[in-house]
């Protein structure tokens, strides 16, 4: 993974940690601008770690990697302040798109748990409340948060819809702005609530 990293442009490895105690030392002491964390680890915990690097530097951007698929796992990582969770087996392509996201300020999941959050979006019991304009999205606002809730990059979308990504940007804030959520597991409870993704898109 460090090698992957080094050889993305416009990235630098600046520390290695060992544990969640370590790891915590190095963000307090370096500032990095994206923390790469695994749920796996010694001592202080993965999730541990990540509720303790939000309270010390919260706005260092932080990025799951692990290979767990669980889904309360998952939602809790992004509930406790993950900008993103990335499955270890990733490609290089998909890592490079998850840290680009990260420096663009926006979330990212890996396509392939994008099915399992909303699986678990599903099954929950908590309920969040619902915002006075649920309904007041266009067609493509719709369109685009669908495509977001099931892990889609933002130049994916641009891609898919042949749409540049500033004006796929544009429709993201815009889209946040107006539901009062901005995070990815915010946005995935909201569309299965309101039946505008299902289990089996």
């Amino acid at each position: 993974m460090r090698a992957l990293v080094m050889d993305l442009p416009g990235y630098a490895v600046i520390g290695e940690a060992n544990d969640g105690s370590q790891l915590l030392a190095m963000v307090e002491h370096m500032s990095p601008d994206i923390v790469l964390l695994d749920i796996s680890m010694k001592q202080t915990g993965g999730l541990e770690a990540l509720t303790q690097l939000k309270r010390i530097r919260p706005q260092s951007k932080v990025l799951i990697l692990s290979m767990h698929t669980d889904p309360a796992l998952i939602m809790q990582a992004l509930e406790s302040g993950a900008h993103g969770y990335l499955l270890k087996d990733t490609t290089p392509t998909e890592l490079e798109h998850a840290l680009q996201a990260l420096r663009n300020n926006e979330r990212y999941l890996s396509p392939a748990i994008a099915h399992t959050v909303i699986t678990q979006a599903l099954t929950r019991n908590q309920k969040t409340p619902v915002p006075p304009d649920t309904h007041n999205l266009t067609a493509r606002q719709l369109e685009i948060l669908r495509l977001i809730v099931r892990g889609k990059s933002t130049r994916e979308i641009a891609n898919g819809l042949g749409l540049s990504v500033k004006t796929v940007e544009t429709h993201r804030s815009q889209v946040m702005k107006r539901l009062q959520i901005f995070d990815v597991a915010g946005l995935v409870l909201f569309a299965v609530r309101e039946q505008i993704i299902s289990l089996d898109d």
